[in-house]
């Protein structure tokens, strides 16, 4: 699931609490959901196995999962033909939780939107049955299924550890420096030196994290003789501070955040020796050039090959370097006029060179076979529908897998394609929405699937498709027949310029709020994110299913200027960010007013968090007479306060585009606003920092318009408190109760 969709769920997953009965077969009623129900994590039927990896021979399969109904999750692996799936680690002691974390583990994992504790991440050998696992800021050992070993205990933890492919050593981050562990003799070799205050070494930058999908700085060679690694320059950005005022002392975080228009850290590429010495510096680009770096991949031993995406993201160039020398060769160049979306489909066939990549050029994703000096050699995939991403390459068969939604873009399913050309072979079959994790070998392939009426069945196949082992099956899930969700009916239809749009609507299950039900748009709008599948992502929200069940008609729907439709569809937002979308949410309300009649369309009410929360405060002024209430959550509120990366992408910078800042910011135009707002924010968000909503504030004190505002002062971007979900969910069911009352 996006990153920033799963944040806004989670946060929003404790928002609605008063008691409605649920049905059971027969129309017999099981007991109440409440705001605790809403506010527990993880959702019914949410607790599913992930990081699969299989081992080296292709005959077993490691993967981490909860032994109850709950976020901590332990080791488990199985072997084909020898029993059933079994524990294989646990953490010591408490393994990772919020309470023994350090504040970089902390905010690493709010940029990947982790919630899981107990073991969190598993770091294998491509080569060896060996294994990393980094629990409570120290990294463990573990050969085959045998027991762990303590690799460190140190007061620093070692962050983001990385395997070479033979696994005899392990490299991680210590104290913004790298350092590698040879894990036969112990011997540990600092790498890198000099790091200080806004100087790190081997760490992603914010950036990078946040709006790139990379988390990791540095990156092993095949041979383990070298590893690449970044060097971030933050100083030219200035602190940005947020003070925690909740605790029993007063303490204060400074981050460097680069705001829209603003400096970006400057970041070198480097490749070292395994064993130590000079860091050889690649020149990415010329010095004049202000440029990300986006991607980074081991071509061979000796070179490797870098994704440089300009600022203005309108050119994506990915260069070989050689690592002795430092020669840069330009391979492949991708240009479009809006912007460029990152990928992580590179492959390379090592026997032959040869380049796996993808490419929007046709206006959506499709994979491209290229020789290795960059010249396409063939497009192996073509059509008005986008590949997800690859899966794996099988380069034995030279077969790639990929996932995509070709037949309906509200599923996913695994494919499969040649290297050499052919046809596009479909391997899911069972409807709903499929997520792959292949062998190296293609012999087997473990599927999680789920649809809008079933929790997600994780399966092993054989390489026809044919099910091996049933591994988890989250029906089993006592929550899941004890609160007996009902699945919200997916919608299509035609906006105004003939583009289809794709809603769900969850039906008023009771007269509570009137003989014809008021209705909430739940939404997120923004790019990259699809609210709309055919999974049981949709059943389970029980915040839909609170509202259903307490008289609310609940509609999601996803506008343009979101994912999986194609390029010009999601970039119909392009400098003007907050119009295109509201229009599409105003068309879907009109669309369920003449469809559904027992929507009462005079009482609408918005609800969403972050680009959401935007959303909520855009449809609010920029669609007055048709929503009458809304809840905004972490909202953004004027782009120049986001980050470069982000808002520049869709934006360009203030400075080139200060009429579409204007036009899209929240601030310009909150006089418009007429209908009831509760504004919520934590105070300690370091994403869409609370400053948003002190702005928004002061907006409307100056425009005289009343709203309500409730703070947060412990929480982040998203809410890791049990106890403030279960709060906010009660003062949320009772702000809508009253503002979304018949009149």
């Amino acid at each position: 699931m996006n990153r920033r969709l799963a944040a806004w769920i989670l946060f929003l997953a404790g928002m609605m609490g008063v008691s409605v009965e649920a049905e059971a077969p027969g129309g017999n009623a099981r007991r109440p959901i409440d705001a605790r129900d809403v506010a527990r994590l993880p959702v019914p039927g949410g607790v599913v196995p992930g990081a699969f990896a299989f081992t080296p021979d292709g005959m077993a399969l490691t993967y981490l999962k909860s032994e109850s109904a709950s976020l901590d999750r332990v080791l488990w692996r199985v072997e084909w033909g020898i029993g059933e799936p079994r524990v294989v680690a646990r953490p010591p002691g408490r393994g990772d939780s919020e309470a023994n974390l350090s504040e970089v583990e902390k905010l690493r994992r709010e940029r990947q939107r982790l919630r899981e504790t107990g073991i969190t991440q598993v770091v294998h050998a491509e080569d060896a049955d060996v294994a990393v696992l980094p629990i409570g800021g120290d990294l463990y050992l573990q050969r085959g299924d045998g027991p762990l070993e303590r690799l460190t205990e140190t007061l620093s933890p070692e962050i983001d550890p990385r395997l070479t492919r033979d696994g005899t050593k392990v490299a991680f981050v210590r104290d913004d420096e790298l350092h590698v562990l040879d894990l036969d003799s112990k011997r540990e070799t600092q790498l890198t030196r000099g790091a200080a205050d806004g100087l790190t070494h081997a760490l992603a930058e914010f950036i990078a994290q946040e709006e790139m999908d990379r988390s990791s700085g540095f990156w092993w060679s095949p041979d383990g003789a070298r590893i690449a690694y970044q060097e971030t320059d933050e100083r030219s950005i200035p602190p940005y501070s947020i003070v925690n005022q909740a605790g029993e002392r007063i303490t204060v975080e400074a981050h460097r955040y680069p705001f829209a228009g603003g400096a970006n850290a400057r970041v070198r590429l480097g490749v070292v020796e395994a064993a130590g010495g000079e860091t050889r510096w690649l020149a990415l680009a010329d010095p004049k050039e202000d440029v990300y770096l986006a991607r980074v991949t081991w071509e061979s031993p000796r070179s490797l090959l870098a994704q440089v995406l300009a600022r203005d993201q309108k050119t994506l160039r990915l260069v070989r370097f050689d690592a002795e020398t430092g020669e840069a060769t330009p391979l492949i160049e991708e240009r479009s006029p809006t912007w460029v979306n990152l990928h992580d489909d590179l492959r390379v066939v090592e026997e032959t060179g040869e380049i796996l990549w993808s490419s929007e050029r046709s206006g959506f994703r499709h994979l491209e076979l290229h020789a290795r000096d960059g010249a396409l050699v063939r497009v192996l995939t073509s059509g008005e529908w986008p590949v997800d991403g690859v899966v794996a390459l099988d380069r034995k068969r030279r077969e790639v897998w990929f996932t995509a939604g070709r037949e309906d873009p509200r599923e996913a399913h695994l494919f499969r394609v040649s290297l050499d050309g052919g046809e596009v072979v479909r391997v899911s079959l069972e409807p709903g929405t499929h997520r792959a994790t292949v062998a190296d070998d293609g012999e087997h392939f473990v599927d999680v699937a789920s649809s809008r009426t079933r929790p997600p069945v994780t399966t092993l196949h054989n390489r026809s498709g044919q099910v091996v082992k049933v591994l988890d099956d989250a029906e089993d899930d006592p929550r899941v027949d004890e609160l007996k969700l009902s699945p919200p009916d997916l919608v299509a239809f035609r906006n105004h310029d003939g583009v289809i749009l794709y809603g769900a609507y969850y039906a008023p299950k009771s007269e509570k709020m009137g003989a014809k039900a008021p209705l909430i748009v739940m939404v997120y709008g923004g790019p990259h994110v699809q609210m709309v599948s055919d999974s049981w992502g949709l059943t389970s929200d029980l915040t839909a299913q609170y509202l259903a069940g307490h008289g609310f008609a609940v509609w999601k729907m996803d506008n343009q200027g979101s994912a999986r439709r194609g390029h010009a569809f999601e970039a119909a937002i392009h400098r003007h960010m907050g119009v295109v979308e509201v229009r599409d949410q105003v068309e879907g309300v009109a669309f369920l007013a003449r469809h559904r009649p027992e929507v009462d369309a005079g009482r609408v009410g918005v609800t969403g968090g972050s680009y959401g929360g935007y959303m909520t405060l855009r449809c609010l002024t920029e669609a007055p007479d048709v929503f009458r209430a809304g809840v905004a959550v972490a909202p953004v509120t004027d782009w120049d306060g986001y980050d470069t990366c982000y808002s520049e992408r869709y934006m360009s910078t203030p400075a080139d585009n200060a009429e579409g800042y204007r036009e899209s910011s929240v601030l310009t135009r909150i006089a418009r606003l007429r209908g009831d707002l509760l504004v919520i924010h934590g105070m300690l968000d370091e994403n869409v920092h609370f400053r948003h909503t002190a702005r928004l504030t002061l907006a409307l004190i100056a425009a005289s318009k009343p709203f309500a505002l409730l703070p947060l002062p412990d929480e982040r971007h998203s809410s890791r408190q049990e106890r403030n979900r279960e709060y906010v969910a009660e003062r949320v069911a009772a702000f809508f109760e009253g503002a979304l009352a018949p009149r």
